[in-house]
């Protein structure tokens, strides 16, 4: 914004006052002739940083030898926009700033299209700032601006309409007499709305009323509480950028996010507030922004939009197409530039695979117990890695992994890492899903009918291990599916057993009678 880009003016300017480097800034806070006089220098390669908004991407803005971009509060950018500022230069270092990427940014990074570093560390004596989900309640108002200027702070106040913010002013001057107020928004003229800002962070006011104008970046120490009116129309990354404006000193911060009933909101609002509620924690910005892409979806990752998009194949099956389309690019168009990719293709896909996956459905106690591991948290990060192994080295280094750090694994995590193993032997037999129940293995076939899987060597050897073996096998179809069930199999040892036994005989030209278990 124009407030932060001044900012970050002075705070350049201060800091490197002792070097030979020439600072600059343009925004609407300078006139037309002191902007073309800037620009003008700097095509002529006289001004070394420059600081400004989305004027840096108008077609007079010439840089004579651009080698680094910085995109700060990369979430308020839109794709157009941060393609025209790539553009600026060919080969250009960029790098981007956020407290929470937005989906798409994120997802790029997620999938290995750009690199990610993450700090954690917040500044010293800072302390995680107490959030808080309210109905409007004038009590809670009161109290939370009286408190706050008791210790000599200030206060924001957020409400996002400026039809009625002079309104909303006049409220808080009833709920809380003899306070000084301020009202901040966008439509304001540019140099009564920066006094009005430099006025607020000399504490010349005690609440500033103001818009989303306030949101990026913005740093007055001594404003410790924040309150945001009908906080159910703000995006979860807006929550957690406006919450950091406070809590930027060694006091402790409050947010206050007021709301209608929560049984009116939708669940996506509901989600948003849980999770901005929940994570209060300093750092917690990427975590927030996992919600956010998990909420929203990642965006089009080839297009403009930013969010949403995958709602209609769903999330799982969008990764899946976008991964195979990039091991496809890596290993066909770009093998050259990526060998160790194509010695892998050549490596894992000596057979097709007819299915992706394999669900596994089963009644017995599969799982890491509380008194093995006991953080939910390490729990949950310890199943996603479970899920992404693809081999049996990943799986012995986990496995080993899991005994240095928790000792010897009970019964139920040795079966759970079995049934990994089992997956694998699914995939490789063209089988969608497996219910392991009341001692009895189902096995369900691809479900397209029309798959070439039907059509292969693998399914009609498949079919005459079950004619050699059908005391044992029972193959059948029903509701256009087909399924493959055996009996006696009390744990998923045995079912990886009979898995191995199949693949043996399919790759057994003669097929030989097998002796099940």
């Amino acid at each position: 914004t124009t407030i932060l880009a001044l900012q970050h003016y002075n705070t350049f300017s201060d800091r490197l006052k002792d070097f030979p480097a020439r600072v600059e800034y343009i925004s609407r806070f300078k006139s037309a002739s002191e902007t073309r006089r800037i620009v003008a220098e700097l095509a002529a390669g006289k001004v070394d940083i420059l600081i400004g908004t989305h004027r840096l991407v108008s077609k007079d803005v010439q840089f004579k030898d651009l080698g680094l971009l910085v995109i700060d509060e990369e979430q308020k950018f839109g794709v157009s926009v941060k393609e025209k500022l790539k553009r600026l230069k060919v080969n250009v270092d960029t790098l981007t700033l956020t407290a929470t990427p937005i989906p798409r940014t994120l997802q790029f990074s997620l999938m290995g299209a750009r690199d990610l570093s993450i700090i954690r560390t917040p500044p010293p004596n800072r302390y995680p700032i107490i959030t808080e989900v309210h109905g409007f309640n004038e009590q809670i108002i009161r109290e939370a601006i009286l408190y706050e200027v008791a210790r000599n702070g200030q206060v924001f106040f957020l409400h996002n309409r400026i039809q009625n913010i002079y309104e909303v002013e006049d409220t808080i001057k009833r709920i809380v007499p003899g306070i000084s107020t301020v009202v901040a928004h966008g439509r304001i003229e540019g140099q009564k709305l920066e006094k009005v800002m430099l006025d607020f962070i000399q504490g010349n006011y005690d609440v500033l009323v103001a818009t989303t104008i306030i949101e990026s970046g913005l740093d007055i120490p001594n404003a410790n509480t924040i309150i945001i009116n009908h906080a159910e129309n703000y995006g979860l990354s807006d929550l957690h950028q406006l919450r950091g404006r406070v809590g930027r000193s060694n006091k402790k911060a409050f947010c206050y996010l007021l709301t209608p009933p929560l049984a009116t909101l939708s669940p996506e609002s509901r989600r948003r507030l849980k999770a901005i509620e929940e994570f209060s924690d300093l750092g917690s910005g990427f975590n927030i922004a996992m919600q956010d892409l998990d909420i929203r979806g990642a965006g089009n990752l080839l297009g403009a939009e930013q969010s949403g998009f995958i709602a209609d194949i769903g999330f799982e099956t969008y990764q899946r197409i976008l991964n195979e389309a990039i091991l496809e690019l890596r290993q066909e168009e770009f093998s050259t530039v990526f060998p160790k990719d194509k010695q892998a293709k050549e490596e894992t896909f000596t057979t097709v695979r007819f299915t992706q996956d394999c669900q596994i459905d089963t009644d017995m106690e599969l799982l890491f117990q509380q008194e093995y591991i006991p953080g939910t948290t390490e729990r949950m990060l310890l199943y996603r890695e479970l899920d992404n192994i693809e081999n049996q080295k990943q799986l012995d280094q986990f496995r080993k992994g899991l005994e240095d750090r928790f000792g010897k694994l009970p019964l139920q995590s040795r079966e759970l890492l079995d049934v990994v193993k089992l997956r694998w032997k699914a995939l490789e037999l063209g089988i969608e899903k497996i219910i392991l129940k009341e001692n009895k293995m189902i096995c369900y076939f691809v479900s397209d009918q029309q798959s070439p899987f039907y059509r292969s060597a693998l399914f009609l050897k498949i079919v005459q291990f079950v004619q050699k073996n059908d005391s044992k096998a029972n193959m059948r179809e029903a509701n256009h599916k087909l399924t493959l069930s055996f009996t006696h199999v009390p744990n998923v040892e045995t079912a990886g057993h009979i898995l191995e036994e199949m693949m043996v005989a399919t790759k057994d030209p003669a097929v030989q009678k097998e002796k099940l278990f």
